[in-house]
């Protein structure tokens, strides 16, 4: 029975200090995608729309001329994808290439070969950078007293003591 526990023991460690991919820990992000991935926009494109699903990251980048590009990598073995994308009606972006399609929106990626669906994924982390901000707040307005304050209570004067 010790002895079982050991090994059990000795595996455990061995997991941790070789560590475990978790396909849902994606890499850091900033306004260009996510960073060291396929999944991510090259000066002079911008990115306008990225995310990732438990099985795939998706960057949709912008020219400076305006085309589009979808640049698409699937996690668990790293094939990627990057050919040219178009802007849908509903916001989201479409790419296609040797007859499937690819469909990204806020809500998901959905891959489709003709009239099938091969996969649907759902988005868990999207963004869209080129975004406009939300306009800041008007600064507080402050007024200025014109009475005279009282002189200083003995606690805030300070000195000796």
């Amino acid at each position: 029975m010790a002895s079982t526990r050991l090994l059990i023991v000795a595996a455990a460690a061995l997991l941790l200090a070789i560590g475990l991919p978790s396909a849902s820990a994606a890499p850091g992000t900033d306004d260009q995608g996510y960073v060291d991935s396929t999944a991510r926009c090259t000066s002079p494109n911008t990115a306008v729309a990225f995310g990732s699903t438990d099985t795939s990251r998706v960057a949709i980048c912008k020219a400076p001329g305006g085309q589009y590009e979808y640049r698409g990598v699937r996690v668990r073995d790293g094939a990627r994808l990057i050919v040219a994308a178009e802007q849908s009606g509903d916001g989201g972006f479409v790419a296609q290439t040797d007859g499937v399609t690819y469909t990204v929106t806020a809500k998901s990626l959905v891959i489709r070969m003709g009239d099938n669906v091969i996969r649907d994924e759902p988005m868990v982390d999207f963004h869209r950078p080129e975004a406009p901000a939300a306009p800041a707040a008007p600064p507080p307005t402050t007024t200025t007293p014109t009475t005279p304050l009282p002189p200083p209570l003995p606690a805030e004067v300070g000195g000796a003591g």
